[in-house]
């Protein structure tokens, strides 16, 4: 959670299993099925792929991140998390983490990469610097990985906002997909 730009996360809690998370604001919840009409609005949306893919995802593409998203559990035994606010149940976005096996240079293959993605109406309020907390938080319990990276187009500064208000600090530049991108890395804190 943000608090006058320090990240804490001592109002999270989780099960050992990775798949609930409850903060201050929000609940995050692995996906189902269920999830995906919610899950293909929020990425059928221009505003929400402008700086991730660039245009709006298909239904089929929203099909196919889905069902990545559920195997990712299955697989890795981690993943992305729904993220809903705690009182409504309303759909905020898509938070957590994955290994996609990305063909880029350099290679980030090591490491869990951290994403995440909020609706247009849940922007601007410090839910994404919260989100992403928690998740990280579960992270550095639950996975043996000494870092965790993250991509983003070097145009998104919110993005960046919030990579940095949660530890990850500028690795280099990279390419994905013949674009630009800013690769940033967070060390898992000393126990």
């Amino acid at each position: 959670m943000s608090d006058g730009g320090k990240t804490a996360v001592s109002d999270c809690s989780a099960d050992a299993a990775g798949s609930g998370i409850l903060t201050k604001r929000t609940r995050m919840r692995r996906h189902t099925i269920d999830d995906f009409d919610k899950s293909a609005a929020l990425w059928s949306d221009p505003d929400v792929a402008r700086y991730i893919s660039g245009k709006p995802s298909t239904r089929a593409e929203s099909w196919s991140r889905l069902l990545r998203y559920i195997g990712h559990w299955e697989a890795l035994s981690f993943g992305y998390w729904v993220v809903e606010d705690r009182m409504t149940g309303q759909y905020l976005g898509e938070v957590g983490l994955a290994d996609y096996k990305r063909d880029m240079t350099p290679s980030i293959e090591r490491w869990p990469e951290m994403g995440w993605v909020l609706a247009p109406h849940a922007q601007g309020r410090g839910l994404a610097t919260e989100a992403v907390a928690a998740a990280l938080d579960w992270s550095d319990r639950t996975l043996a990985s000494d870092r965790t990276v993250c991509l983003m187009d070097p145009r998104h500064r919110a993005s960046i906002r919030v990579a940095a208000k949660n530890g990850f600090v500028e690795r280099c530049s990279g390419e994905l997909g013949g674009s630009p991108v800013l690769i940033m890395e967070r060390l898992k804190p000393a126990t």
